[in-house]
């Protein structure tokens, strides 16, 4: 019989569609299935540090599932190992917090943390557990869709629907003007987004981190489109995409914990092609857009899942595990899985095979190539 009487949990990282979903599915399963109570920290780990704590019950998830964001809040600057502390005189110092963490988790009288986030988040939950004794299941999270250790990530669809929706009404308005239209969006390393709204929008070039480009091939696209008497072309790019001979393009870079955000490439990319083209090129940078806002129905359930599968293995005692979702079914796989490396599009995998047999251009093919096969 399990010992387990209350958890913790809070969403770390950046936010995405599901966040409150899957909160809503844990208290729901803790509670009704499972008869614990649940803690939320606000704000990430630094909820943890700072002891900014909610209890949450029935009442307080009701409603919540197609509500965008985490009622819990969340933040990227809240690593315990690293905790940021702004002083009184405005300055920043930077300092080991994690035993804060161990000892308010135990001050709570908590028995298990689930941990919901990305990545980073889940390296940090795996060394709470490994160096602190914190008991952790973790749940992945992430719009990019980029953990290995799972076939999918909550988040990832409902982007991924912003994104094509933002490509049909670019069309509408790129054939209207003749123009060459730009589409950024995100996924840091991984170029999932960008492959997936590209093919579902109908997008002519797609540019993404795992196949570097060449602009010679991106032009030759936009002429042969042109020769065939097509007087605009759409092309999705993904934050992280970097010519054969340049470099990620980043947009800011925090001062103190040294993350570098990426972003911009776009606009260096357009000025090249309005002057090699003669057309006029427009950017849309969907930033944020891509992660606000309510839940696609395929996150919602995806989401549901996870929440209510993390509350059983919690009650089993498979800490060190996250849940996640292979095939049609939710396991426990190690945190070690989720943390060690990225899951990144196969340059020759299936997607990308289907998408250059319908044209698409992902510049690294022979201009004299494209412009003959149009």
């Amino acid at each position: 019989m399990s010992t387990i009487r209350k958890i913790g949990v809070l969403t770390g990282g950046g936010d995405a569609p599901g966040l409150n979903g899957v909160i809503r599915a844990l208290v729901k399963s803790a509670i009704l299935d499972h008869n614990l109570k649940v803690v939320g920290f606000n704000d990430g780990f630094s909820g943890m540090v700072g002891m900014k704590t909610r209890d949450l019950g029935l009442d307080d998830v009701r409603g919540i599932l197609p509500r965008g964001g985490t009622i819990l809040g969340t933040t990227n600057r809240g690593n315990p190992f690293e905790f940021v502390e702004r002083l009184a005189d405005g300055t920043e110092r930077v300092f080991d917090a994690s035993g804060v963490v161990e000892q308010n988790f135990r001050r709570l009288g908590l028995d298990a943390l689930v941990v919901i986030g990305g990545d980073g988040t889940l390296a940090i939950a795996d060394r709470l557990m490994r160096e602190n004794g914190i008991p952790v299941v973790g749940v992945p999270k992430t719009i990019d869709n980029d953990l290995a250790a799972t076939d999918r990530t909550f988040g990832f669809a409902t982007a991924v629907e912003v994104a094509t929706d933002a490509l049909d009404r670019l069309h509408t308005t790129a054939e209207s003007h003749h123009r060459i239209m730009l589409l950024e969006v995100m996924g840091r390393e991984a170029g999932w987004i960008a492959l997936h709204s590209g093919i579902a929008g109908g997008a002519d070039v797609i540019l993404i981190p795992e196949i570097p480009f060449d602009m010679e091939a991106v032009i030759a696209k936009v002429w042969a489109r042109q020769n065939r008497g097509t007087s605009f072309s759409i092309i999705v790019v993904a934050e992280g995409a970097r010519a054969r001979d340049g470099e990620q393009v980043f947009s800011s870079v925090d001062p103190v914990t040294g993350w570098k955000r990426l972003g911009g490439i776009s606009y260096q990319l357009a000025p090249i092609l309005q002057e090699k083209t003669g057309l006029e090129v427009r950017v849309t940078v969907l930033g944020h857009i891509q992660r606000g806002g309510s839940p696609c129905a395929a996150d919602r359930i995806l989401a549901t899942q996870l929440g209510a599968e993390a509350a059983r293995l919690v009650m089993e005692e498979k800490f060190g595990h996250m849940v996640a979702l292979r095939g049609e079914t939710i396991e426990a796989v190690p945190l070690e899985q989720a943390i060690n490396r990225l899951k990144l599009v196969d340059p020759d995998g299936q997607l990308v095979r289907n998408a250059r047999s319908l044209g698409l251009v992902f510049g690294d093919e022979d201009p004299e190539a494209i412009l003959d096969s149009e």
